[in-house]
């Protein structure tokens, strides 16, 4: 899995799976490639529907649509994080997740 630790902002230096919001009239595979794009200036094939994920942090409530993905590109640049870690399944808690990413964690566990 990869993840990626903020670099700014409340919530520095805690780790998230990458993505951000979906913009009016887009789709959450839409959303999810744009950001990538922004994020990590790269491409991604959105394969499979993994979970969703409702979440109230204390300033907002959080609607998350996680995805497994594929890299369509072999190239990354961190435009936004301040560093990014591929990590198996048995180095998840190696990282201090977000609160949110935290139940992703969880899902990605479950499917084994």
């Amino acid at each position: 899995m990869f993840a990626t630790q903020r670099g700014y902002g409340e919530w520095k230096d805690w780790w998230e799976f990458p993505g951000g919001k979906m913009e009016p009239g887009e789709t959450p595979d839409e959303a999810l490639k744009r950001e990538i794009r922004e994020e990590l200036s790269t491409e991604i094939s959105v394969d499979e529907h993994l979970c969703t994920v409702e979440y109230d942090y204390p300033e907002r409530h959080l609607t998350m649509h996680s995805y497994l993905c594929s890299l369509l590109t072999e190239t990354m640049h961190l435009n936004e994080h301040e560093a990014a870690r591929w990590l198996k399944k048995d180095q998840l808690d190696s990282v201090k997740w977000l609160p949110a990413d935290e139940e992703v964690v969880k899902k990605i566990r479950e499917n084994g």
